[in-house]
Parts: structure tokens; sequence; C-alpha cells
């Protein structure tokens, strides 16, 4: 590996070490970490519009309409229509939910291998400097 100096090279290959990491704790469920966050950000936020849920996510809003779709095709997530027709709701299916609570515990060992391994000082400071980040 090739050291660099590169804030961007360096927040890019730990974006991936990372997901390399959750994505190896929900192997044998069929979701990786991005569909996990997708589904858990969907049970938080309760039916959201693909707008305000690409907004939480802080995706744009075709990134987030492949993602629901590979999710739809299987029945994890539906598709609704809202208010008007130019409004669309994405729900979890109870299928989803139930994906959902069966990874629960396999991400929150990872999270918790990910915390023990930096410690709680190094935790917080991280998530304050991507907050400032994003």
């Amino acid at each position: 590996m090739l050291a660099s100096q590169c804030l961007c090279t360096n927040l890019r290959r730990a974006a991936r070490g990372v997901s390399r990491h959750y994505d190896g704790a929900l192997d044998g469920f069929g979701i990786n970490v991005a569909q996990y966050s997708l589904l858990s950000n969907l049970q938080r936020l309760d039916q959201p519009s693909i707008s305000s849920l690409a907004d939480a996510m802080g995706l744009d809003r075709s990134t987030l309409g492949r993602n629901l779709r590979v999710l739809e095709g299987e029945g994890l997530v539906k598709l609704v229509e809202g208010d008007d027709l130019r409004n669309r709701l994405v729900q979890l299916t109870a299928t989803g939910e139930a994906r959902l609570a069966a990874a629960l515990p396999a991400w929150e060992a990872a999270q918790r291998k990910l915390i023990d391994k930096l410690g709680a000082q190094k935790r917080e400071t991280l998530l304050a400097l991507l907050d400032e980040l994003a």
C-alpha cells in the first residue's frame, strides 16, 4: 500500500475497509452494509418520501432509486403513492423488517468490534471529524 497525504484517498480507503468489515458481518443475511443502512433509515423515518430519504442518507435521488429497486425486487421495501402523484413513499415490508431484525445482532457485533479497536475517545473524535467534513 502506497502512503499518501491525500485526505480523499485515505478517507476512501478507510471507508472501503469499514464497509468490508460490516459486509463480512452481514454475510449470510442477503444484504450489504449500504442496504442495511437504507433499511435502518426506512425503519427510523417510517414511510419517508424518496426525496426525504435521499436527504437523510446524503444520497442523490437517482442513486437511492437504483438501490431501492434492488430491495423492492427482493420484497424488502415497497413504493406507494403519496398525497399526490408526484410524491412516492417508501415502506419497509414485513420481510424487510424481519431481515433487518435478523441482521441487527451481527451489525451490533461489528460495531462493537470497531469501537473496541478505536476506544471511546478516538470514536468520539472520529465522529466529530466526520460530521465536520460532511
